[in-house]
């Protein structure tokens, strides 16, 4: 099973303030429905809250640590180990967040998909560290803003050496 971590973030390292997105890439949204589409997606309870609903085409793990805690059309199991488990004959999952998964699937995926968003927020939610010695950009595509997309961004394949 490969691991995938999907993310956009911002130069500073923010993804998300008061458990949303502050910015609309069109884009990245783009990018990340046709990355995803056919595949599981693991992320927090609190990601999902954000997002309101099962994704069409995918099936959501969703880790929480409320014991009786359960959403309609997902699996929910109470640790990343146990997202780990459901998905690993499968061929490919990906890791949605929030920053408290990412915290624990960085040291585990085999590749990062990211968004970089050219802008510095003001967040409360961060991604960890790229480190350079652990990944290997393979795929690069800059982008200059539009009607659709506000900020400059860059999507960067990596993948772990």
């Amino acid at each position: 099973m490969k691991l995938s971590i999907i993310v956009a973030v911002s130069r500073n390292h923010v993804i998300g303030k008061d458990n949303q997105l502050i910015w609309r890439l069109s884009a990245d949204l783009k990018r990340f429905k046709a990355l995803t589409t056919g595949h599981t997606i693991i992320m927090g309870r609190k990601t999902f809250d954000s997002i309101g609903k099962p994704l069409p085409n995918r099936t959501s793990v969703i880790i929480t640590r409320q014991p009786d805690y359960k959403q309609e059309g997902c699996i929910v199991v109470h640790s990343f180990q146990e997202a780990l488990d459901f998905v690993k004959d499968q061929e490919k999952a990906f890791v949605i967040g929030g920053g408290s998964i990412y915290e624990e699937a960085i040291g585990k995926a085999d590749e990062l998909f990211l968004t970089l968003v050219h802008h510095e927020f003001d967040g409360d939610t961060f991604f960890p560290e790229i480190k350079k010695e652990e990944w290997e950009s393979v795929a690069r595509k800059d982008c200059l803003p539009d009607d659709k997309n506000e900020y400059p961004y860059s999507f960067i394949d990596y993948k772990r050496k």
